[in-house]
């Protein structure tokens, strides 16, 4: 396993429409385990696979739950309920945070690691990781959403 170098803001790669996943290999395998890595690393709660140079539909989150980390390949979103605006950060805008409106809740229909599809929803914390990553996947940034985006200070 390796850490990957996350793209930050202004990266080419991070503006693209991501390809699908068509082969459920070692390849794939290898990709999941570095952005684990690498998102565990940064301290951060999810990644998609364009934030580490990969144009491939993958995502992996992770929010400290007794479930382990959610792994999302080929995710579509299939569902969402309700608003919530809050705050929302991103491994690719260092330093950063806005104000962003997402749904309360959110199903996503995707495949595991070897290809297996299934549902998943998430409320709240999920909901807002879920529909941040599935956005990186199109190309788009949590600033381009925001109502306002903010410095952080050095303590956050």
């Amino acid at each position: 396993m390796a850490i990957r170098k996350i793209r930050e803001i202004g990266d080419s790669c991070l503006k693209k429409k991501c390809r699908e996943v068509e082969k459920f290999d070692s390849k794939l395998h290898d990709l999941l385990d570095d952005m684990q890595d690498t998102m565990l690393l940064a301290n951060g709660v999810g990644l998609a696979a364009p934030q580490v140079g990969i144009l491939r539909r993958v995502v992996v989150i992770d929010l400290g739950e007794e479930d382990g980390i959610l792994e999302l390949v080929n995710p579509v979103i299939i569902h969402t309920e309700g608003s919530v605006t809050d705050t929302e950060g991103c491994l690719s805008v260092p330093g950063k945070a806005g104000e962003v409106t997402r749904p309360k809740k959110a199903t996503v229909r995707a495949f595991d690691r070897d290809g297996n599809e299934f549902e998943f929803t998430g409320e709240d914390l999920y909901a807002r990781c879920i529909c941040h990553e599935c956005d990186h996947l199109d190309g788009i940034l949590y600033v381009e959403k925001a109502d306002s985006v903010f410095e952080l200070s050095k303590e956050e």
